[in-house]
């Protein structure tokens, strides 16, 4: 096939190179002469640094440098990491306590580093960190999702970060007076550690004078910004790459101490650095996920329409402020806190609490998954303590098709949807009238049978603006520079094969390069479910201007009007001539007639609203009630993403999305000790989801096309996750239900899912 066909399903070329081998990740590069990074972090969670002597550390073998937090700030180096603050109920803003590269005075939390050694080889950097002396003062930890203990920073005397409300307490509280049934339920949000498949890592350079620093990130423009703030340096003199990565899911959008500590290392060595996470490391240290506990109400009339929504939620930050944190547990998680419900009033109050853990940051979906988890957890009670059929009270209670645009009571305007449409797709699609006579023959062989809906909403994140640039090569190919950053999503495939659709050139003799602050100048990086639409936006502002410049070029070669000069996405029609040429071989013409302004073409876009993914998860499980073992049997997925661009390509977002909210549900849990210990450090005791965990994920869609960008598109990078949630829970909770059990918290391990099972027992005798 010479050129891909729009929305076609076309396999990732990409992945040619990943399953040879020859993917070129962070540490697969190792610059000549380079260096091995090591951070020494903190054993304890919460303690005084009484003492701190490198000095052993420093003579030995191989070291060059072992840096502590001492160090860099005599070296001007007093900026530490930087987080989001909201503002609290009273006016005042929320806490932002300064967060050190390395640990100083005080650690916060085990896994914080303390110091940063580097060596010539990686054991040498290692060795050396066995002969640093530290002696702590042990202060008391503060695990509670709760205010109050020992406090954490002199800033946060409660340990509260931020007291945030959103939606009009008042009217909502009058509402709530005046409902005819009022139902209740307390939700938590089980923490998680997100476990990218490569942990994070990078190395640094000095080149002609310049600091390059390569990372596994998910952009690298918001990391040339940081690093020139915290080394003092111009951004001009500063180049940020990012190569293959493995996963972000969010973590990775961040900054981290690590990328700050090897690039001061190069520069102070004039040598390369490269630092390395492993796996236990990452489990200490990466940004994790979730860890929120709600208190939700959902008031009712008569007819069972919803009159008021009130939430009261507490979000575990963890020892300091992470990069996004306070706007994901707050902002981010109100945009959709109705899902697609029509709520005329309503009330959120956050509250963020600082503990003895490492950050809490994006994972993702980024407060979407935690909204719907609740509105969903919350409808599926309701309609049990209603005597009302839960997809019935959905639909009861849908914004219907006359409403849209449709302004939400947290300030966000839903474009358009359709979700009767869709339920209805994805009843057919799940077999719903099949149900029963599947739980029947479940209970015949002892099993209990659950089956959960839910309906999600998202919006698309992140910045809206994007850049593109697209250039024609002397080798007659084209070279596609973008903004956004691929973490195994499949841009290299689906960006090309829209330019490609929208250009005629052949997807073969595109070449794509991301992530490189050297060759373009801007760019949002990825998060979000940000990155197709604003990419494919931009793209077709670059694509305009390709053709209104080739139409008046070929217009004037050929002697012609500029109107009489026409494309067709593959050709150039000129006049009555016989000359159909595509863009390629314009692009040739222009060469050869010196027209080199015809050999580049950059564009900026800004999306001028969001658009909101949407559709319904269909999960059917069996719990074995001798053991507590939950097997996930049936699970469905009918998505609104509006149009697509590569329908295979969204499939496998959403089969990867669907597992990761699996593995929460069903296994994923992080656990600490009273003393704050991580219990859960390893692969040994952290359960990550397995092959036969996850069922056959059945996917279609139903597309309500947005209005908000030409495409048409809707995005769909964390809609699997999103859903999954609340579908696999209210599964459990419908299976366990008739067994008395009426509180089911993921996430449902067979040990959690029996005891449930017992106390319910219990509680009947």
């Amino acid at each position: 096939m010479e050129k891909f066909g729009k929305s076609q399903s076309v396999v990732r070329t990409e992945d040619i190179r990943f399953l040879k081998g020859t993917g070129r990740y962070v540490d697969d590069i190792v610059p000549e002469d380079a260096l091995f990074g090591y951070v020494v972090r903190s054993q304890v969670a919460h303690a005084r640094i009484k003492a701190l002597d490198v000095s052993d550390a420093r003579a030995a073998d191989g070291v060059r440098l072992a840096l502590t937090q001492a160090d860099l700030e005599a070296a001007g180096v007093t900026q530490g990491l930087w987080g989001t603050t909201v503002p609290n109920l009273d006016g005042t803003q929320g806490v932002a306590p300064f967060r050190p590269l390395l640990a100083k005075d005080r650690v916060r939390f085990v896994g914080e580093a303390l110091v940063f050694i580097v060596a010539e080889t990686l054991q040498q950097a290692k060795d050396a960190a066995e002969l640093i002396d530290v002696e702590y003062d042990d202060l008391p930890v503060h695990l509670d999702l709760s205010a109050g203990g020992t406090a954490l920073h002199e800033d946060a005397p409660d340990n509260r970060a931020f007291d945030w409300g959103i939606g009009n307490e008042q009217e909502t509280a009058k509402a709530f007076e005046a409902a005819h049934r009022v139902v209740r339920l307390d939700v938590d949000d089980n923490r998680i550690i997100v476990n990218s498949m490569e942990p994070r890592g990078c190395y640094a350079e000095m080149v002609d004078g310049r600091l390059h620093l390569a990372l596994n990130a998910q952009g690298v423009w918001s990391h040339k910004a940081h690093l020139a703030r915290v080394l003092n340096m111009p951004q001009a003199d500063i180049r940020v790459s990012n190569p293959d990565t493995g996963g972000g899911f969010g973590m990775k959008a961040m900054p981290y101490p690590e990328n700050f500590l090897t690039a001061f290392a190069a520069r102070e060595l004039m040598r390369p650095v490269r630092w390395m996470s492993d796996r236990s490391e990452a489990m200490l240290s990466d940004n994790a996920g979730r860890d929120l506990r709600h208190h939700a109400e959902l008031g009712f009339d008569q007819t069972h329409r919803i009159t008021a929504y009130r939430v009261h939620s507490v979000a575990n930050m963890g020892a300091y402020n992470s990069h996004f944190a306070q706007a994901i547990q707050t902002e981010l998680f109100a945009k959709v806190l109705m899902g697609v419900y029509d709520v005329q009033t309503s009330w959120l109050r956050v509250e963020g609490v600082y503990t003895n853990t490492t950050q809490v940051d994006a994972y993702r979906g980024a407060g979407r998954p935690e909204a719907i988890y609740l509105i969903e957890r919350l409808m599926d009670r309701a309609a049990r303590d209603l005597g009302v059929d839960p997809w019935e009270l959905r639909r009861i209670n849908f914004i219907k098709p006359h409403q849209f645009p449709y302004h939400t009571t947290t300030g966000e305007t839903y474009d358009v949807g359709d979700f009767d449409r869709v339920l209805d797709h994805a009843a057919r699609f799940a077999d719903r009238n099949g149900f029963e006579t599947r739980r029947a023959r479940s209970a015949k062989s002892g099993k209990l049978r659950g089956q959960g809906v839910c309906y999600y909403i998202e919006s698309i994140l992140g910045d809206p603006t994007e850049d593109v640039k697209v250039t024609f090569d002397a080798d007659g190919g084209a070279t596609m520079y973008v903004g956004t950053q691929s973490n195994g999503q499949g841009h290299e495939t689906v960006l090309v094969q829209f330019l490609s659709d929208h250009t005629g050139i052949p997807a073969a003799k595109i070449r794509f390069v991301q992530g490189d602050s050297d060759l373009i100048p801007k760019g949002g990086g990825t998060g979000g479910s940000r990155s197709v639409t604003v990419q494919a936006n931009v793209t077709l502002k670059a694509v305009g201007a390709m053709i209104t410049g080739f139409c008046g070029f070929l217009a004037d070669l050929q002697g012609v009007a500029v109107e009489d000069v026409t494309f067709d996405d593959a050709q150039f029609r000129i006049g009555s001539s016989n000359l159909t040429p595509t863009l390629l071989e314009a692009a040739q013409l222009a060469r050869e007639a010196g027209r080199d302004d015809l050999l580049i073409f950059t564009a900026r876009a800004t999306l001028e609203a969001r658009s909101f993914p949407n559709g319904a998860h269909v999960c059917e499980v069996e719990v074995d009630p001798e053991t507590g073992q939950v097997r996930l049997d049936r699970y469905s997925v009918v998505d609104d993403f509006g149009n697509l661009i590569n329908p295979m390509l969204a499939e496998g977002q959403v089969h990867g999305g669907v597992a990761q909210g699996i593995g929460q549900a069903l296994s994923e849990r992080v656990v600490h000790s009273e003393d704050g210990q991580l219990l859960t450090a390893s692969f040994m005791d952290y359960a990550m989801p397995r092959a036969d965990d996850i069922p056959m994920i059945g996917f279609e869609t139903e597309p309500v096309p947005s209005t908000t960008n030409p495409m048409g598109m809707k995005g769909c990078g964390e809609a699997g996750t999103v859903g999954a949630l609340a579908a696999v829970a209210n599964a459990v909770q419908d299976a366990l239900w008739e067994q008395g059990v009426r509180q089911a918290d993921m996430p449902f391990t067979p040990h959690r899912v029996w005891e449930m099972l017992r106390d319910a027992r219990v509680a009947a005798a």
